[in-house]
């Protein structure tokens, strides 16, 4: 089989780069992402290695790209993103230098700015204060009052000519404090004087930057009028407590009058240094903006390729690096291509070469996907990721996932909406790719699950002949009235009954008959429908998975499992559920309305569900007069034979393959006390005979083949029964659009003249509201974590194991995308 059908073939590879040359060729192979390096230093400690010193350079670069990023935020200057095709490859040493040169000057230029601004702002901030001080204390006092008071003539303390003033005088501390703390200020200030301080206030009009948190805040100017030195003292420790700024003010008025005039200059002066300060960061960060991206990728990849460089091990000479990593077969001439452009571009004397080292050790888990099959093989890796080499589900479920689905949402209306919205998710997916939005991005990721859902659910919606739970009659119906309507009455008859033996029964070509759909039994009828259907697919399905174990056990070669596993599993289940599955078409075939033998009647036909417990308990029941118990000759002895035979095939499941083991062992050898902690590559299997069992101690094998058999023999019943949830999610949804129907939309049918117009257009916006909410996306959702409990429990533990790791090459693409999801 293919590796369309599993995981890609990896080798380990050994390559040898010269030291001169490896940064040029771990970048080239950073461009072609297909190299998974393995660090051959896990022992040396991370500041001990070779290129640390330049793994901190990026460091520091990267931290003064951060700077300037959020400069540019606080700005609001929008970076323009870069084209995909413009981005720009891993600096080479020279381009690296000068790229530390200019994030070094640019930073140091910013900061600088910064510094000078911020010193420029508070300074322009104080003045601006200091102005509405001194035009707040118009009004409480002035040159005639100081004239006036000899006793208590007001004195400036901040004056030092005035600072043996008598004892008695008046003076005064003028400032600006935060409104919202003023009358807790006021309160501190009455305390510590005890009433003896005159305090006045004026608030400023406008909103005033703040120095702590640099938000506009409300201010107010206050005046506080005291007596003493020891007191003024306590009032400049409260406002210093209180964040109040304090400013000189002089009792003069023309003193105040020429130092308001003296303010506004100054303030003239500040508002051009600020306004020329601003043009010129916002030219830097402009010119900055135009790179940042392009900084921004080169120095991720230049810090990724040093990153890759200390996995590397120098030899004994010192003039040869040596690494190891995981490529996959496929991609094996890439990387050698890569190597030789490497050793071309850093101009390398002796070229870099590879080689491929035979190893033990699993390999990486690949599988390489487009964007159509990606999203059903993360439905996969959700469960597990796939072992080495091991079948891989994915492709398959492109078909069973949407399929299940679509037979638990069986509508062609709720499936055209989900085809519509894929088809635009689709068509638009080229300007959506860039959305970041986490729960947009699920359904965007799921683009063309979500389109194959709908499609399968037309399909479905059209055998149900459901479309928004009313039926479409395209051929005609095939059932035909026969009852004379003259004589029929509602006192003769209650119900007519439609039988297909009358002459011009038709079978409708495609679906359901729509007369169905006005029949009292539509719902009886549909019950053991779409039960017998879910028992068959289920069955199908898990035949299917074991199918797929063979796969794995001739690839892995394990022959004996086949007949050890394989083959008693299989013939447990068909003989058991297939046989089943078998008598839901007999009786379909062969009871109908169109035999004249009474015990071949409809009324006649056995329940399958009773004929089977008979079978599993070797049990009988009694007839009805005319018809008989079985359907056809010698069941009942074919019965018996099958369950001796499927009982017979779990003692060869529970101890064939143990013995079959130890047959094996060499004679000569013990048997180990433990497993080895990896198998080897390719040496593991698949699902319940994955493990290493030629490894393990004879209890071992026993104890854990039983955990199987056990494990295989309960879960083939309650698996089968788990697929009846695809009757009943396909019931719960035919029954909730009938309702949402004739409980909603159909209520506006009944409502008369202009009023019922209007009323149909907003009773058609709830219903179609309820329709998208309700079943589409809650039903939808439901309808599709029981499809994946199906793949995952039902299907997949036949034949899976999920044991795995994942490959994840060395890619700048990759990286690029992490950061860019992490912003």
């Amino acid at each position: 089989m293919g590796d369309m059908f599993r995981s890609e073939q990896m080798s380990l590879c050994q390559l040898f780069i010269q030291p001169d040359a490896a940064y040029a060729t771990i970048a080239e192979l950073g461009e072609s992402g297909c190299v998974q390096f393995r660090d051959l230093n896990e022992q040396v400690n991370a500041f001990q290695r070779k290129y640390v010193n330049e793994v901190r350079r990026c460091d520091d670069m990267e931290r003064r790209l951060r700077y300037v990023e959020n400069e540019l935020r606080k700005d609001d200057i929008k970076m323009p993103e870069l084209p995909a095709e413009q981005e720009p490859p891993a600096p080479n040493q020279r381009e690296i230098v000068d790229l530390e040169a200019q994030l070094e000057k640019t930073d140091n230029e910013l900061r600088e700015m910064s510094a000078n601004g911020a010193s420029l702002n508070a300074n322009f901030r104080h003045m601006h204060e200091l102005k509405s001080v001194l035009e707040n204390t118009q009004g409480f006092f002035s040159d005639h009052e100081a004239m006036n008071f000899d006793s208590n003539r007001i004195i400036d303390p901040n004056d030092p000519s005035q600072a043996s003033a008598q004892r008695g005088q008046l003076a005064f501390v003028a400032g600006v404090i935060k409104l919202e703390r003023f009358f807790s200020f006021e309160r501190m200030l009455w305390r510590i004087s005890r009433g003896n301080i005159f305090l006045r206030r004026n608030d400023i009009s406008g909103l005033v930057d703040d120095d702590e948190s640099g938000r506009p805040v409300l201010k107010t100017v206050f005046v506080a009028f005291f007596q003493g030195e020891q007191l003024k003292q306590r009032i400049k420790k409260v406002c210093t407590g209180y964040h109040a700024d304090v400013y000189p003010c002089p009792s003069s008025h023309s003193e105040r009058v020429e130092m308001i005039r003296d303010v506004n200059t100054r303030l003239e002066d500040l508002k051009m240094v600020l306004n020329q300060s601003a043009d010129h960061r916002s030219r830097v960060l402009a010119s900055a903006a135009k790179h940042l991206a392009s900084w921004t990728i080169m120095v991720k990849k230049m810090k990724a390729i040093y990153h890759i460089l200390n996995y590397f091990n120098p030899d004994v000479t010192g003039k040869c690096l040596i690494g190891e990593g995981w490529v996959p077969n496929k991609d094996l001439p890439t990387v050698q291509q890569a190597l030789v452009r490497g050793s071309k571009l850093s101009d390398s004397s002796i070229p870099a070469f590879m080689n491929v080292i035979a190893t033990k050790e699993q390999p990486p888990t690949y599988t390489r996907t487009n964007k159509f099959t990606s999203g059903f093989q993360n439905l996969i890796d959700a469960y597990g990721l796939a072992s080495y080499r091991e079948v891989n589900p994915g492709l398959y479920t492109t078909i069973t996932f949407p399929f299940l689905f679509a037979v638990m949402f069986g509508d062609m209306g709720h499936g055209l909406i989900l085809v519509a919205f894929a088809s635009w998710l689709i068509i638009m997916e080229k300007k959506l790719a860039g959305n970041k939005e986490e729960i947009f991005n699920i359904f965007f990721g799921g683009r063309y699950i979500i389109l194959l859902m709908g499609l399968f659910s037309l399909y479905t919606g059209l055998i149900y002949n459901d479309v928004f739970s009313k039926s479409m009659n395209i051929f005609g119906s095939g059932w035909q009235n026969t009852y004379n309507t003259s004589t029929v009455t509602d006192e003769t008859i209650d119900y007519l009954t439609m039988r297909p033996r009358i002459n011009n029964f038709k079978t409708y070509p495609l679906g359901m008959d729509p007369v169905w759909q006005m029949a009292d039994n539509k719902i009886i009828f549909l019950n053991t429908f779409k039960m017998k259907l879910s028992i068959i697919f289920g069955v199908l399905h898990m035949f299917f998975g074991i199918c797929m174990s063979v796969v794995n056990f001739i690839h892995y070669r394990k022959y004996a499992s086949i007949f050890l596993e394989f083959l008693p599993q299989v013939v447990f289940l068909l003989l058991l559920f297939g046989y089943m599955v078998f008598m839901m078409f007999y009786k379909w075939v062969v009871y109908n309305d169109d035999t004249d033998q009474q015990d071949l009647s409809p009324g006649c036909a056995p329940s399958i569900l009773i004929l089977f417990i008979n079978m599993m308990l070797f049990g009988h029941q009694e007839p009805l007069d005319g018809c008989k118990e079985y359907m056809f000759e010698g069941q009942d002895s074919i019965q018996q034979i099958f369950v001796v035979v499927a009982l017979i095939c779990i003692p060869i499941m529970l101890v064939g393959k143990p013995l079959y083991i130890i047959a094996k062992r060499p004679k000569h050898l013990p048997a180990p006390n433990h497993a080895p902690p990896a198998q080897a590559a390719g040496g593991g299997g698949g699902g319940h005979g994955g493990h290493g069992g030629e490894d393990e101690t004879t209890g071992e094998l026993f104890i854990q083949q039983a955990i199987h058999t056990i494990e295989y023999v309960l879960s083939t019943v309650s698996h089968t029964a788990s697929y009846l949830r695809l009757w009943a999610l396909s019931l719960a949804h035919a029954q909730l659009s009938e309702v949402l129907w004739s409980m909603v939309f159909s209520q506006a049918f009944n409502i008369e003249g202009y009023v019922g117009c209007i009323a149909v257009f907003i009773i058609f916006g709830a219903w179609a509201g309820l329709t998208v909410g309700i079943l589409v996306l809650i039903e939808g959702l439901s309808a599709f974590l029981h499809t994946l409990r199906l793949h995952w429990v039902e299907f997949m533990s036949k034949f899976y194991e999920g044991a795995g790791y994942a490959f994840e090459p060395f890619s700048f693409k990759a990286i690029l995308e992490d950061t860019g999801e992490n912003n």
